[in-house]
């Protein structure tokens, strides 16, 4: 009977062969036939479930993973030409994966020794573990630009958008990437300046029309001066990041904490797993835990990479792109809370009654490693009884005491009375070519909600041990609307028939009740809107004001730290108030955290306009093929110029221009929301329902302008659509004016006719 080896000798066989690691392999290399196959199939199992290996379909592999961006080093093409790379910061104990490298035609050649930032695919069924596509080779940063393309005999120079590059940049003949004149183009610099001292530049993307929907994006990042290009010395330190270890952490790998994000999410920084309460003195308690990537580990106080991140302020999103607050190779590897691999992490566990109200919470600094990155669909799916392969082992041990926690907090939702208004998000798909697909409003599933109310409970836990041990901190901060606004929100709901009382303190749960009286009425629309305009701003700051929407009274922003700046210094404060390491809060975070509240106040808004901006534009290229089309939609809006209008269809917003309603004047009542005609008194106010017609729509501009057809399911009267107006009829009043000098020069010809 042959010898079966031992467990380390299997490990090392398949570690030299990570290309034989079938059990008919391994059987081969150790000369082990018949009866003893079964001896060494149980030795594998028990590798197997000592976490050594793991089983993928006939073939033991390790179970760790790599993630999907990682750095890989060029080790050179095989003798098939085939390219491929090892996995510079393989953390897993089993077999170093082998990489295929699949480059595209416009990528860089890669020689062996390069390194590179690339994305990996797992593969099965190969003699390789992953495909990868290159995002960059690190060390090249060069600087770009956008701008138009204007084609000269020697190949061209590029106009650049942006308002501040005034400077043309040289385009070489043989560096146009067959640019057209006039086309919108993205360049790289191609080297020292030129004649006149103009820089070269290479093109490296050709956008097209710069009014088409590829380009939207990009011109809304430089309208706006969102910092899209990261310095070298910020890229430089982002690629000599390695992975944190253990040492000084809580080993929090054995926790389930799964992430539940949207199904093409580019980052996961929040993971959560929950279960009932064993202590006796908490029947029906839950325990909640919610970890969230530890940012902090690796952008310290003023490095390179934390400046940048301050000055960003956080990440901006679009349909078609992110312009991240850290480089990649953090935001989309070592930060994120990838599936199967090992992360720093900063927890909260926290205790929770029958009821959902806390009772107790502790921070926690681990290292932890999520067995399942799911998104929300099939999370929904599994608790409604229909598990995939991912969610099916998943759903007793895991999800279903989430869903049982999230059941508590519920009724303690209920008792807080946070404001609940309904206004549905919209969601743009693209082509892969930039044009859009589809506009949809998205589903409102419970896994969102379960997710957000997590995230609430853990987000009040961080500011509330802050302030019991009295670390300066960023609270999120929304103050309660002002009288003015209230005034305006109360006549509009009196003039829809509903009632918000005056004279008293006014508290989340009275606008709840306006909001639920409205509630499946013509006016629920109308009153959303108008609840959603009474409110202040919310923004960051470091007076302990409260939360008036969520109706809290301590409320920071924990939960993000790979996205927002704000995360970023409450975890920094969480570590100054544990004592958990130097990488806390610095002399200057705490000298400067008003003027840190308040810039990063104003780069959410920059970002919340450039991606308004964007999301009209795309809106309105949407609909370009579509004018002369009418539409059902609401008054969403009034002013001196005209009114608006969303439409259902999309949620877009148009313009009726005031030529559009008529040649009568039209006084506009600010107080009042309305618009109403001087002849016809035709009133127009914000929740009425109309038809449109679609008159133009401009991509470049995302400007939408429409013609009312129909007000509350009637026609207008004539004198609300003369003279200039759509119909072309005459306004009555100038037809009146007209009959009258007729009259007068009949009077006038009788009276001389008669002396």
């Amino acid at each position: 009977m042959s010898k079966i080896p031992s467990k380390p000798e299997i490990l090392d066989w398949i570690a030299a062969n990570p290309t034989q690691t079938a059990k008919r392999d391994i059987a081969k290399a150790f000369g082990i036939k018949g009866a003893a196959r079964i001896d060494l199939k149980r030795v594998l199992k028990e590798l197997e479930a000592d976490g050594h290996l793991e089983k993928r379909k006939r073939s033991y592999k390790d179970p760790d993973r790599l993630p999907p961006v990682s750095v890989l080093q060029i080790i050179g093409p095989d003798n098939d030409g085939d390219l491929f790379a090892k996995p510079m910061e393989w953390a897993g104990e089993g077999v170093e994966p082998v990489v295929l490298v699949i480059p595209r035609a416009s990528d860089p050649a890669l020689g062996a020794g390069d390194r590179i930032l690339a994305r990996l695919t797992l593969v099965t069924g190969e003699d390789y573990h992953y495909e990868a596509r290159l995002i960059r080779r690190i060390g090249a940063n060069p600087q770009r630009v956008l701008g138009i393309f204007r084609k000269t005999t020697e190949g061209g120079r590029i106009v650049p958008i942006d308002k501040g590059g005034d400077k043309e940049w040289t385009v070489a003949s043989d560096a146009t990437y067959g640019a057209k004149d006039g086309e919108l183009v993205e360049a790289e610099q191609a080297g020292p300046k030129g004649r006149m001292g103009l820089p070269r530049a290479r093109i490296v993307d050709r956008l097209g029309d710069p009014s088409a929907p590829k380009a939207v994006s990009l011109i809304a990042i430089h309208q706006h001066g969102i910092p899209d290009a990261f310095p070298d010395d910020v890229m430089a330190q982002a690629d000599e990041a390695t992975p944190v270890g253990l040492k000084g952490r809580e080993d929090l790998r054995d926790l389930p904490l799964i992430t539940i994000d949207p199904s093409d999410a580019r980052d996961h920084d929040d993971a959560c797993y929950a279960h009932a309460d064993e202590d006796p003195k908490n029947e029906g308690g839950h325990v909640v835990w919610v970890a969230i990537a530890d940012v902090a580990a690796y952008v310290t106080p003023g490095s390179a990479l934390d400046r940048e991140a301050r000055k960003r302020g956080n990440s901006t999103y679009f349909p078609d792109r992110v312009v991240p607050m850290l480089p990649d190779r953090l935001s989309g590897d070592l930060c994120s809370l990838h599936e199967g691999v090992p992360r720093p992490c900063i927890a909260v566990r926290m205790v929770l009654d029958a009821q959902g109200q806390k009772i107790g919470h502790s921070f926690h600094r681990g290292l932890m490693r999520s067995p399942a990155s799911l998104h929300y669909e099939e999370v929904q799916d599994a608790i409604e009884g229909r598990p995939n392969d991912r969610t099916g082992p998943l759903l007793e041990p895991v999800l279903e005491p989430i869903y049982a926690a999230y059941a508590a907090l519920k009724k303690a939702r209920t008792d807080r009375q946070p404001l609940d208004l309904d206004l549905p998000e919209r969601r743009i798909e693209l082509d892969p070519d930039g044009t859009v697909k589809s506009v949809n409003f998205k589903d409102r599933l419970d896994a969102h909600r379960l997710i957000e109310e997590f995230m609430v409970l853990a987000n009040v836990a961080a500011a509330e041990t802050l302030l019991e041990k009295k670390t300066p901190l960023l609270f999120r901060i929304h103050e309660e609307p002002t009288v003015a606004k209230l005034d305006v929100l109360r006549e509009t709901a009196q003039a829809a028939g509903y009632t918000l009382g005056k004279g008293q303190v006014l508290h989340t749960r009275h606008l709840n009740k306006l909001l639920n009286d409205a509630a499946g009425t013509d006016d629920a629309e109308l009153i959303n809107i108008s609840t959603l305009r009474s409110m202040t701003q919310a923004y960051y700051g470091p007076a302990h004001i409260g939360h008036f929407g969520l109706a809290l009274r301590s409320y920071a922003h924990f939960t993000s730290p790979i996205r927002r700046y704000s995360d970023l210094i409450v975890h920094r404060a969480l570590i100054t108030a544990h004592g958990w390491g130097k990488d806390g809060l610095s002399p200057q975070d705490i000298e400067e955290i008003e003027q840190t509240g308040a810039h990063i106040s104003d780069t959410e808004r920059r970002s919340m306009t450039a991606e308004r901006d964007t999301t009209d534009r795309y809106l309105a290229a949407y609909l370009s093929e579509r004018v002369g089309n009418e539409f059902s939609g609401r008054i969403s809006g009034v002013a001196r110029f005209g009114a608006f209008v969303k439409l259902d269809e999309t949620g877009a917003d148009g313009l009726l221009p005031m030529r559009s309603l008529g040649r009568e004047y039209f006084h506009f009542d600010p107080e009042a929301n309305t618009l109403m005609g001087s002849d016809t008194g035709l009133l127009i106010g914000i929740g009425q329902r109309v038809t449109v017609r679609l008159t133009e729509a401009v991509p470049v501009t995302g400007g939408i302008a429409l013609e009312l057809l129909t007000l509350d399911g009637k026609a207008l009267p004539q004198g609300g659509r003369g003279g200039r107006g759509p119909a072309g009829r005459t306004n009555p009043k100038r037809k009146g004016v007209k009959a009258k000098r007729k009259a007068d020069k009949v009077k006038r010809k009788v009276k001389r006719t008669r002396q």
